[in-house]
């Protein structure tokens, strides 16, 4: 048993206990090394400072003698009685300690050293001499072990010559041996005191040591292991509990591993109580009461296990919600909450009625669910229960009072034909159902190969596009707008390019849609917001003319919040005036949080900078809310202008939008002017302003600002 393995309770016990001697040993060791390091260092400390003493007495003794044997010396140096000078040198050259005696005259010269090989008028050339001769009061020299003290002569503030006196320590005396002896001794001693008190130590920390390991061996090890031993190869639901308090009835324990006996038969009954409403946790989403991920994970493995050795078939359906996030943020995630509720229970009676045996569905996380379907005829019986689907999730909920509109894409895919093991199975799903999403939502879609190749080049696609801003092959063209009553340019609108490498030219209605949808739309849009402020701005300072730039903002800027600041960074950046800036938003961006639209675009116009609706008149919107939108202008949308001459309703609805502006005080612009004929009839209903083709291209930045000055 893995109790009793050497890595069990008592093997990691042992091994913290090794660990603690030998840390205790260690200690030991740096100590008693310690300790041998600090009595030297006490012995070095007092034979220095014995010896710091004895240089100290030394040097007052050599002083004193100098000093007097200079002061007997002035008389006979003046009379020059060399008799006495050599009687008072030899004298003082038998004192202790004293090496040498020298008296010389004012020049230097040795007048006697007390030998008997003197010899007088030589000059000093030791090298103490020119300290000695250069001295105007007593000086002391120490080289090594010698003093030499030398002691200037003056007479009638005349130097007339001087001693010197050699004197060299002695060894240490008997007092000095009888303080070091006991000293060291006592060092000695308090040693091996504390050696001992170690070791005892030690001792009894290993005492202790063996002490918790038996006692752990005996009154906790033993009884653990043999309780492991009888809940062995049980499981919770078994009788394992039972056995074991009859088994140790009898020992009656009133400690704590009697408690944790007692307490195992009460464990074991709320181990099967949890146990059951774990699995429910874990296998069932609590919003829906359906299954979730997990279960429908494993429930699938098994299904295909089976239906691979009868070589039966299934379909999988992915579910997606089309704009939930627009229920959340305009009525709250409780409601949120409450839409999902009400769909799911749509949902699985849509799948009872099919009369499916062995059907399933589980909410997959978020708004996404996924049904496991059987049928005969397998595609076309998908194709109507996805259409059942569709048709139902459609019909409106009632959410406080308020009736919700909401849409599905789904995606299905098929075992054996398209995948043979659940993971690709799912992916597949995926994949369908966002070609659907692609398709315009709201629609079902089957699993091909040829969606494999579409997402490959989707994601190749989104990967090109990171970094293409840096590796300069996005750029800014610009389409200038003209003011239709009298062919004055207005203005020009920025429109971003992307010139790849390898693949050329990419239409923006492509790379555009793989921006929004990888997230990288927000900063493609900062940078050619500051790129066409930038570019006004150099327009507007070396033509003076006052025209505009309009910039296109998508609907991921807006939902940000951060549009007033990214607006008011790239104006200031630029030093464009906030007039010649002007903001298009799609009528479904604007209209998708109005709320929040109607907060940002007013903090933007009330610097000054002006809102345009674009492609006005495609969305689900109406005149009505161009009343709640604080906008400046519309754009009427190409497919009205295309067919303005040849179709009359199309003529009449954008007669209808330039006078219902107009009433507001709205401006109007024209896109997609192809045709002088179209431009005529626009500017013959009033419409203010236009761009197209016809009345001129999109052009790079230096064409459009020389175009500017040919028009001038």
């Amino acid at each position: 048993m893995a109790a009793s393995s050497g890595h069990g309770l008592r093997g990691q016990l042992l091994y913290v206990l090794a660990a603690l001697l030998l840390l205790l040993l260690a200690a030991t060791a740096v100590l008693w090394r310690e300790e041998r390091a600090m009595h030297a260092e006490v012995r070095t400390l007092t034979g220095s400072a014995m010896a710091a003493l004895a240089r100290e007495t030394l040097q007052r003794r050599g002083e004193q003698l100098a000093t007097s044997f200079a002061s007997r010396m002035a008389t006979p140096i003046t009379a020059g009685d060399r008799t006495v000078i050599e009687d008072g040198a030899r004298a003082l050259r038998h004192q202790p300690e004293v090496v040498y005696v020298i008296v010389y005259d004012a020049g230097g010269r040795i007048l006697d050293d007390g030998t008997a090989m003197a010899q007088p008028g030589r000059a000093m050339v030791d090298p103490l001499a020119s300290a000695a001769l250069a001295a105007t009061t007593t000086t002391s020299q120490w080289t090594d072990n010698l003093l030499d003290v030398s002691v200037p002569i003056v007479q009638a503030q005349q130097r007339i010559g001087g001693v010197r006196v050699g004197l060299v320590g002695r060894r240490p005396s008997a007092e000095e041996t009888q303080i070091l002896g006991p000293l060291n001794r006592h060092l000695e001693r308090a040693g091996f005191s504390h050696r001992m008190w170690m070791l005892i130590a030690l001792l009894g920390v290993a005492s202790v040591c063996a002490a918790a390991v038996w006692l752990l061996e005996w009154r906790i090890l033993r009884p653990i292991r043999t309780l492991a031993g009888l809940l062995a190869g049980n499981e919770p639901g078994q009788t394992a509990g039972l056995a074991l308090a009859s088994h140790h009835r009898d020992e009656n324990r009133q400690d704590e591993i009697g408690d944790l006996f007692r307490a195992f038969e009460r464990m074991r009954e709320g181990v099967i109580r949890h146990d059951r409403e774990i699995r429910r946790m874990a296998y069932t989403d609590p919003l829906t009461g359906l299954a979730n991920r997990l279960a429908f994970s494993e429930s699938l493995d098994d299904r295909l296990l089976t239906l691979q050795a009868s070589s039966g078939e299934l379909a999988l359906l992915f579910i997606d919600l089309d704009d939930f996030k627009r229920v959340n943020d305009t009525l709250g995630h409780e409601s949120g909450d409450e839409v999902l509720s009400q769909l799911s229970v749509r949902v699985r009676l849509i799948l009872e009625q099919t009369n499916s045996l062995g059907s399933e569905i589980a909410r997959f996380g978020g708004d996404e669910f996924i049904v496991l379907y059987m049928a005969e005829d397998i595609r076309s019986a998908s194709s109507r229960l996805a259409e059942a689907l569709i048709e139902e999730i459609q019909r409106p909920l009632l959410i406080d009072g308020k009736q919700v509109f909401l849409g599905a894409s789904v995606g299905i895919t098929f075992f054996p034909f398209d995948a043979n093991h659940a993971g690709q199975l799912l992916k597949n799903a995926d994949i369908a159902m966002y070609q659907a999403k692609v398709a315009g939502k709201n629609c079902y879609r089957f699993y091909s190969r040829a969606m494999d190749q579409a997402v490959e080049r989707r994601v190749h696609l989104e990967q090109e596009l990171r970094g293409a801003w840096d590796r300069g092959e996005l750029s800014v063209a610009y389409q200038p707008l003209f003011h239709l009553a009298d062919g004055r340019m207005t203005g020009a609108e920025a429109l971003l390019r992307w010139q790849h490498p390898r693949l050329g030219l990419v239409p923006p209605s492509v790379f555009v849609e793989v921006a929004e949808q990888s997230g990288l739309i927000g900063q493609l849009g900062r940078h050619v917001l500051d790129q066409a402020c930038a570019d006004a701005a150099s327009w507007i300072a070396r033509d003076g003319s006052k025209l505009f730039v309009s910039v296109n903002v998508s609907s991921q800027q807006l939902r940000s919040g951060e549009l007033p600041e990214v607006v008011t960074h790239a104006l200031r950046h630029s030093g464009l005036a906030a007039a010649q800036l002007h903001l298009e938003l799609t009528e479904t961006a604007v209209l998708g949080d109005e709320v929040q639209a109607s907060v940002l675009l007013s903090r933007v116009r009330a610097n000054g900078v002006k809102v345009w609706l674009d492609d006005f008149g495609t969305g689900f919107s109406g005149l009505s809310h161009l009343r709640r939108v604080p906008i400046d202008g519309v754009k009427i949308d190409r497919s009205f202008v295309a067919d303005v001459l040849r179709d009359p309703d199309d003529l009449a609805l954008t007669s209808a939008i330039i006078a219902m502006a107009h009433s507001l005080g709205i401006t109007v612009v024209a896109e997609g002017i192809e045709t002088e004929g179209q431009y005529a009839v626009l500017r013959e209903r009033g419409c203010d302003q236009g761009q197209g083709f016809w009345l001129g291209r999109p052009m790079t930045g230096e064409d459009f600002l020389r175009k500017v000055q040919e028009l001038q």
